[in-house]
């Protein structure tokens, strides 16, 4: 199997040095990757890195290896180009058909999916002229990450950051998966997604809980994030996941927790997605020292049952607003994991839901989720295995389709 052609272009901002990172993920997952730097990239990172990391020589000119035709050649044959960082600098040029060198002479000629992952001070970011450029390449299909937050050059912090390579390196993956996942249809619209699984405190040391990763959650986080919407993202304990990049995270512990931090951002979103494994069942009572280890058997754990977000949710929507749930299941004697998720549906009473079959290495602690898309009206979609943000791609279009204008 051919491998994916990316092209990784590679803009002169302090940043720069992150894209070694990035060209590293790529690779190791089985990516051919050409870097494309510009001239002042390469006063960040230098030619040796990059060509160490991919095996591929580097140029910022067409001048070089003439030939070839590097600048046609190379934009015809990718199957993506990632630009990361992006600077204002960079995003000017791209949105005015600048071809000023072997990178920007590439993008005029790349016929597939592009992706630019803007880094820069917080004050070029919100300037009239940035906005405006980027807008012009939405407009052309291009995909402009929303900036992260966080510790700018110096002292600085705001908005403007470069997302984390992973993060770039994932919707560089939906792309080529899909190439028109991260359409701006989501743009205006607030929407509330949880994650993760909740555990229920047994005594100081111990609690019940799930093997939830968050992983699919903060998919469905970053994929809303990135089509437009303003997303607040409500985590109970997940792995080791970076936040995603202009997302609003408010963690969490317990599902009590969940229950009180969901239930006052949902009032006023346009959707809400609950993807967490909520603990169906908790303990009665909460020991207030460790439970020791003895000679005779431990009393019998008295559980009780925890409120049911989803179906409060249900009840408390607003007119217009779509609900979705999530059922992790696995067949049984009664019926197979498809049956139990047109229950659950039924009983719910949300707009949609995604069942996913779980056990042997499906759905939780991996990158890779498949299943159903059910929906209120009877109609089911078959969900077929990609990345956990392919799936939040297919649950968004099934959401926005659903959405009301916002001026109706």
């Amino acid at each position: 199997m051919v491998p994916p052609r990316v092209l990784l272009g590679v803009a002169g901002g302090i940043a720069a040095y992150k894209s070694a990172e990035l060209l590293r993920l790529l690779t190791e997952t089985g990516h051919s990757v050409r870097v494309l730097p510009t001239a002042a990239a390469l006063e960040f990172v230098g030619v040796a890195t990059f060509e160490a990391l991919s095996g591929e020589a580097v140029h910022t000119g067409v001048f070089a290896d003439v030939p070839s035709v590097p600048h046609v050649a190379l934009g015809k044959g990718a199957d993506l180009v990632v630009v990361a960082p992006a600077t204002a600098d960079l995003l000017a040029r791209a949105a005015h058909g600048r071809a000023d060198d072997l990178l920007t002479a590439t993008l005029l000629t790349a016929r597939c999916p592009v992706l630019f992952a803007p880094a820069m001070h917080t004050e070029m970011w919100e300037h009239p002229a940035t906005r405006d450029n980027v807008a012009l390449l939405r407009s052309r299909g291009v995909v402009v990450m929303e900036p992260a937050s966080g510790r700018l050059t110096g002292t600085d912090t705001g908005r403007g950051r470069l997302p984390d390579p992973a993060e770039i390196a994932e919707l560089g993956r939906l792309l080529l998966e899909r190439s028109d996942a991260l359409p701006g249809d989501l743009t205006g619209r607030r929407v509330v997604v949880s994650a993760g699984g909740t555990r229920e405190a047994l005594d100081p040391v111990r609690f019940l809980g799930n093997r939830s990763s968050g992983r699919q959650g903060f998919a469905l986080a970053r994929v809303a994030a990135q089509r437009g919407a303003a997303v607040t993202l409500v985590a109970a304990h997940t792995a080791d996941l970076g936040d995603p990049s202009a997302v609003d995270v408010v963690r969490v512990g317990s599902a009590a927790e969940l229950r009180e931090a969901m239930l006052g951002p949902a009032q006023g979103a346009d959707a809400v997605v609950m993807a967490a494994a909520v603990a169906d069942f908790r303990p009665a009572a909460l020991a207030p020292r460790k439970i020791k280890k003895g000679a005779a058997e431990p009393d019998p754990l008295r559980l009780t049952t925890n409120p049911d977000i989803l179906v409060e949710l249900v009840a408390a929507r607003r007119p217009g607003q779509v609900i979705v749930g999530f059922a992790a299941e696995t067949g049984d004697e009664t019926g197979d994991a498809l049956h139990h998720g047109r229950e659950k549906l039924a009983r719910k009473g949300c707009d949609l839901l995604v069942v996913n079959i779980v056990g042997d290495g499906k759905a939780f602690e991996v990158p890779d989720n498949a299943g159903w898309l059910l929906c209120a009206g009877g109609g089911e979609t078959e969900l077929a295995t990609g990345s956990k943000a392919l799936l939040a791609s297919y649950v968004w279009d099934a959401v926005a389709a659903r959405l009301k204008p916002p001026s109706a």
